[in-house]
């Protein structure tokens, strides 16, 4: 199967036509730049995933004492390390049997194709988020307004995506997004381009929003919109509309994963080596399905009491995919001579 040569977008690729209408979910996003895909999982499915997150956690290394009908086991003596964004990366979880069936659910993976469209598509190996209601012991999760792409870059690039796997209303925690500020990136970076006083940058992949950029936002008449959703709902977003996520202030958990898919065709041989690795490494990426930030494995995760003792960076199964769960590693793509 290696050396495959991936079908790049077809004429139907999203924003290739900004009037285009297709009468379904893309047209969210070409007008509010986010979308819901009802059911994109079955229910009983995402039940049974957020089951197995669950239990996840119960069993984590042998049991630190979590459970998940007792509130006072909410704390990090109890738990991997998640922090104040319900965000957790490390000890394989990115490639757990769950992370990867979700992956390749065929609902969400065809969303993308159709997005993009072209059926050879490469994913993220993204974190998880087991934000767990009324945590004390973490540091408080404030508004971190930002945009998932270069400003210099301001054409539609990447598109990002989250499985939500249990109910999730307005006091549930999960994603915030300014609708509609997508049409509005590149006279934003323009106006904001000497910008006096920019939140700082830990990539040029991600711009955040100054209190005064968030005002201009609202002066353009751009609101923002907390997104509620059912489990095995999809929720896609462009990555230039300005988004974060919120923490349950209710008594119910927010369990979802991150899913993002871009084609094949447009990462390089380099970006697919790389991911390979990480791949065989079994280590975590952020949204950008390319490998563009691997998880550096030099700086461990860190608990109050200093490093955590119990990451290895590896899943409790090995890793078993389907053909279409390989090709979505990005290791079919590898030029044979490569």
């Amino acid at each position: 199967m290696a050396g495959i040569v991936p079908k790049p977008s077809g004429p139907n690729k999203l924003f290739n036509n900004p009037e285009q209408v297709f009468g379904d979910f893309r047209d969210d996003i070409l007008r509010d730049g986010y979308a819901v895909v009802k059911g994109a999982v079955a229910r009983e499915r995402a039940e049974k995933y957020a089951e197995e997150m669950y239990d996840y956690l119960e069993t984590f290394k042998g049991g630190l004492g979590f459970k998940r009908f007792d509130p006072t086991t909410y704390k990090e003596e109890c738990l991997p390390v998640i922090n104040e964004k319900g965000m957790c990366s490390g000890y394989g979880v990115n490639h757990e049997t769950f992370t990867w069936d979700i992956r390749c659910e065929p609902g969400v993976v065809d969303a993308f194709a159709k997005v993009f469209d072209t059926d050879d598509l490469i994913v993220s190996f993204d974190a998880v988020n087991f934000a767990l209601p009324k945590r004390k012991d973490t540091k408080e999760n404030k508004p971190w307004p930002h945009q998932d792409q270069d400003p210099a870059k301001p054409d539609f690039r990447c598109l990002q995506g989250i499985v939500n796997l249990l109910p999730n209303g307005p006091n549930d925690g999960g994603l915030i997004v300014c609708k509609g500020a997508h049409r509005l990136s590149s006279e934003f970076h323009e106006e904001f381009k000497n910008e006096v006083d920019p939140v700082w940058r830990w990539t040029k992949e991600w711009y955040g929003f100054s209190d005064a950029g968030l005002a201009w936002l609202e002066k353009k008449g751009c609101p923002w919109i907390k997104i509620e959703a059912e489990p095995g709902d999809l929720l896609l977003w462009d990555s230039r509309l300005p988004h974060y996520n919120l923490s349950p202030t209710g008594d119910r958990p927010r369990f979802a994963t991150y899913t993002c898919y871009m084609p094949a065709a447009d990462a390089t041989q380099e970006d697919l080596i790389k991911k390979k690795d990480a791949f065989e490494k079994q280590l975590g990426t952020t949204h950008w399905p390319n490998a563009a930030h691997v998880r550096d494995v030099s700086q461990p995760l860190m608990r109050k009491t200093g490093a955590c003792p119990y990451n290895d960076d590896k899943p409790r199964q090995p890793i078993k995919l389907s053909e279409r769960g390989m090709k979505l590693t990005g290791i079919p793509y590898i030029a044979a001579s490569a």
